[in-house]
């Protein structure tokens, strides 16, 4: 499909899961290397393209256990955006949990290194856009973690 021929309304959607331990308090992101399409691509959110025959949730679950080894519990959508980079690219970031802890993951699919961070580090680790929404967003579960310690 050639997608310059529509001047509006077609995007290639991506899921991406804020994959949260309530056990460490932390983020799971994964790297990668030589992204075919955004070139500045390193840290992200993992995630991926969805199906037509399930719904979002079950996709992302799937990409998600392909792409880190880990089961998630899909919470909610928390926020949709396009990219300055790449403005045809549509990606719905999901809140979701996981129990695990540190050392259980592994990388797979088009990441090479997982890590888990606090969620104030992430901005410290992307070399693409975070959307302001999302840099709230994750304030919020630094303050909820603030707020769980003795």
């Amino acid at each position: 499909m050639d997608l310059s021929k529509f001047d509006r309304g077609v995007f290639l959607v991506n899921l991406l899961a804020i994959i949260y331990s309530p056990k460490t308090r932390k983020i799971l992101i994964g790297k990668r290397e030589n992204d075919p399409h955004i070139k500045e691509l390193s840290w992200v959110f993992p995630g991926g393209r969805p199906g037509y025959e399930k719904d979002l949730e079950h996709y992302l679950q799937k990409e998600i256990k392909e792409k880190t080894g880990v089961d998630v519990n899909v919470k909610d959508a928390v926020f949709a955006k396009t990219y300055p980079e790449k403005r045809e690219f549509l990606s719905v970031y999901y809140y979701c949990e996981c129990e695990l802890t540190s050392g259980e993951e592994k990388p797979g699919g088009n990441l090479v290194e997982l890590k888990w961070v606090k969620p104030r580090e992430v901005e410290n680790y992307f070399t693409t856009s975070l959307h302001p929404r999302i840099l709230e967003y994750l304030k919020t579960l630094d303050q909820r973690d603030s707020s769980a310690c003795p």
